[in-house]
Formats: C-alpha cells, structure tokens, sequence
C-alpha cells in the first residue's frame, strides 16, 4: 500500500470519527465538514454560518464565493478544483450560534481547544506544506497579531511537532468588514494572493490537476 493510500484510509476515519463529535453542548449544529482530500494545503477557516450546516460543505455561501473567486483570479483554480484538491479545515467545525446583534458568535476558549485535537490530528495525517488560515480567529491560532495590516501579505516559517510549513494568512472574506476592499488591505490582500499563487505546493497541485485532466491520463 502507498504512502497516500495509507493517508487516505487514515483521513477517511479521521473524518468519519470527527463528523459524529459532541463535545460542546453550546454549538449550534453538528460538525460540517469538507470532503476527505489528502493535499499538501490545508485551509483553515473560523466556524461554520448559518447556510454551511444545512448544505454540508465550508465555505458554503457568500463568504465562500468570495474566497473562491480571490483563488481563481491568482492560482487559476475553480471552487470545483479548489474543493478536490485542498484539504479544508476550522478552528471549530460546529455553527457557535449568534451573539448578542445578530453577528456569529465567537467560540470560547474551551470550544477552541476541544476542536484543536481534530485539527492536531489532521497535520498529523496530512504533514501539509502549506496552510491558509483565513480570519483572525483562525490566523490566531498559530502566529500572535494586533493587526490583520501585520501579518496579511507575509509568509511565515513555522514548526509544529517537529512539521515545517509555510502559513499565508488571508482576512476573512466575508462583507462584514472592508478591511479587504480599501488600502492598505486591498494591496495586502493582493500580494498575499500572490505568495500563495508562487508557493512550489499551489505549483504542485496544478500540475497533478492537468495531469489526470490530460488525453493520456484518461486513458490508462
């Protein structure tokens, strides 16, 4: 058995197991995630909205187009490709509920590190090359910032349990904030989007992409 195929049966139970947690009685939905793609990319959002429990995917309605979209224009993948080809992950998997205003609610502490063994796991699994963590949550949980200005269009070398990845933060792509319309974020958000489209594990993916897309590939 192969390397990958090892990793797939893994990330498969992995998966299975994770969809089927109950550990925070304050969620307010069952775990939602993406499907079971061995990559060297994780991208890493905050929770799930509203719309991402009922159609059993992240990134599933505005917020989503928008990272989608930022994603087609610099790597020249599609949300189709993007889904099959990167790994998605969350800071929590269940829909916290919404706070006081009608804003999402903003997982406790205790829910973060409850959903961290999952997401331990998964870099264990997937020993990724390159991880995406999009919002502050998200971008928290492995580099400390006061400012999205600090850390958004840079490219960190980090270690976890003796892993070495790249990390380029994105800010999260929903509407509520313009921090990524007007400068400096605008052009933050641009040359991050650039450090991604160049990383040799972006370069990887489409290569292997174009290759089982090809005449030849198809028919073996």
């Amino acid at each position: 058995m192969s390397a990958r195929s090892r990793k797939q049966i893994e990330l498969n139970e992995h998966v299975a197991a994770m969809i089927q947690c109950r550990r925070c009685p304050r969620m307010q939905s069952t775990p939602v995630s993406g499907a079971a793609v061995v990559s060297d990319v994780m991208l890493i959002g905050q929770a799930p909205g509203t719309r991402e429990p009922v159609l059993q995917k992240p990134f599933a309605h505005t917020a989503g187009k928008t990272l989608f979209r930022w994603l087609e224009e610099s790597c020249g993948m599609n949300e189709p490709t993007v889904r099959s080809t990167i790994y998605f992950a969350a800071v929590c998997r269940c829909f916290p509920g919404k706070a006081g205003g009608g804003t999402d609610r903003v997982p406790n502490p205790i829910e973060i590190g409850n959903c961290s063994w999952w997401m331990s796991d998964e870099f264990e699994i997937l020993r990724p090359r390159l991880v995406i963590p999009v919002g502050r949550l998200a971008i928290a949980q492995f580099v400390p910032f006061k400012k999205l200005d600090d850390v958004v269009g840079k490219k960190f070398a980090l270690h976890l349990d003796g892993h070495r990845f790249d990390l380029i933060p994105l800010p999260h792509p929903s509407g509520a904030s313009p921090w990524h319309k007007i400068p400096p974020g605008k052009q933050l958000l641009e040359k991050a989007m650039r450090e991604i489209a160049r990383h040799p594990a972006i370069h990887a993916l489409r290569a292997e992409r174009q290759l089982s897309l090809s005449p030849q590939s198809s028919q073996r």
